[in-house]
């Protein structure tokens, strides 16, 4: 295909005159990284536009412009559905083993009424609130000073709201408050409570969804609004549901690290860094493709176990995203070398200090590397919350239960790692960055 990465890359060459029998001289080096700074980093007034966001705006370099057109075939991302296959068989016997717990269990609501429940996840979703302890901070809050969750008070002083929540000190805040307040109006507009969206809706999750995904400007993003439906419906706040099983699996870093590293996903090169992923269109297709890479498995999963089979594709969300990537899915089996010099060994923890071979003698942290990719990952899976302790979730097992799809300890794994992103608008985004050809400048902010 020929493109503008074509011409930039035949005029660099030609312009250069590079000879591979030689090292590049002072000059030359200076016209390559003048080159490939205004090709990728610089705009131009006569660039043109792009939408996105509900706003149009110029490229901020011609790569961007080549990006925007052929990122996804140069990714070319794929769903391996006999991965697909032997996964859905994994969570199957998960599903059995732990009657169900493993895809139905989220997080301590401290005997919260349901009105209540839903009052504060609905206000914290598009927030970035992830994890338990998180909304177990925001329960507390709550029943400290439940007027810091009522709507009209949120509309109507936002910054006090995030102040109270307790995440005034994270990035964007304009844009959170943006949030909080249509959040608010939303409900306000419709005369309902959040736990009335249901009925309001007909108990049809999909109109639910569209209704929050819709509105500009709320923060209810896919992954935000697929978390927040799921939630209401694993606690059972909203109850005899439509349309669950159209509910996705909320993509994120650690769902899309399992899917990459399981071969459900696959892509034709490494994901490119953040830095080359202008307005973020790599994200999103991996994002989109991820989602839908779950949804097979779920599928799979239903096809040949449907007495077995989970309700909805969200509910595989939580054991993929806290159990495997947060948990067995990490660099955290210690490799230390003794300072003997003599010999090496592996421990659950970064912090120890000493050889626990010698016992007497100290030792140095060498690297980290995931578990399962050594021969004693053991050391750390058992020591997982979720192995060890009278209410483990899977007691006893010595690896985790993806091993046998990722083949971790075989020459063809990779470790391969998800996308990150760049905000396109905010202080250190990409519009912020943005630099005329010829002016020189530009480029992220810490």
């Amino acid at each position: 295909m020929t493109t503008s990465f074509d011409v930039f890359f035949k005029d660099l060459v030609s312009k250069v005159g590079v000879s591979h029998e030689r090292d590049l001289a002072e000059g030359e080096l200076r016209g390559i990284i003048s080159a490939i700074n205004e090709y990728f980093y610089t705009t131009h007034n006569d660039i043109g536009t792009t939408r996105t966001l509900d706003e149009e705006f110029a490229y901020f370099s011609e790569f961007h412009k080549f990006w925007e057109k052929y990122h996804e075939k140069i990714l070319n991302p794929e769903i391996g559905e006999e991965k697909c296959s032997q996964l859905a068989n994994i969570l199957n016997d998960i599903n059995i083993a732990t009657s169900g717990k493993a895809f139905n269990e989220l997080y301590d609501t401290f005997e919260l009424q349901p009105e209540e429940i839903c009052k504060i996840r609905y206000f914290a979703a598009n927030q970035d609130f992830r994890g338990s302890r998180d909304f177990e901070v925001l329960f507390q809050k709550y029943s400290d000073d439940p007027t810091v969750f009522d709507k009209e008070k949120i509309r109507s002083a936002p910054e006090d709201f995030l102040k109270s929540i307790g995440i005034t000190s994270l990035s964007q805040n304009d844009k959170r408050v943006k949030f909080a307040t249509t959040a608010a109006r939303m409900l306000i507009e419709k005369g309902i409570e959040p736990f009335k969206i249901f009925n309001f809706f007909e108990k049809d999750l999909l109109r639910v969804r569209e209704f929050l995904t819709s509105n500009r400007g709320s923060g209810f993003g896919n992954k935000k609004t697929d978390m927040f439906i799921r939630d209401m419906v694993v606690l059972g706040i909203w109850q005899d549901p439509a349309n669950f099983d159209k509910i996705d699996v909320a993509s994120d870093i650690n769902t899309i690290k399992v899917a990459l590293r399981t071969g459900i996903l696959r892509t034709k090169i490494p994901l490119v860094s953040s830095f080359l992923d202008i307005f973020c269109y790599q994200y999103g297709l991996i994002d989109r493709t991820n989602a839908l890479a779950w949804r097979k498995v779920w599928e799979k999963w239903q096809q040949k176990h449907p007495a077995t089979c989970i309700a909805s594709p969200a509910l595989i969300d939580y054991f993929v995203y806290r159990v495997i990537g947060k948990d067995f899915c990490k660099e955290s089996l210690c490799i230390f070398k003794c300072e003997s010099e003599e010999h090496t060994f592996v421990w659950h923890s970064s912090r120890n200090k000493t050889c626990q071979i010698c016992r007497n003698k100290k030792a140095e942290l060498i690297k980290k590397v995931l578990p399962c990719t050594h021969d004693n990952g053991d050391v750390v899976i058992k020591k997982s919350k979720f192995v060890s302790g009278s209410d483990a979730l899977l007691p006893k097992i010595t690896q985790c239960p993806f091993v046998s799809i990722c083949n971790p300890q075989s020459h063809f794994f990779s470790a391969l790692n998800p996308p990150k992103s760049i905000s396109i608008l905010g202080q250190t985004g990409w519009e912020s960055a943005r630099t005329l050809k010829d002016f020189g400048g530009g480029g992220l902010m810490s």
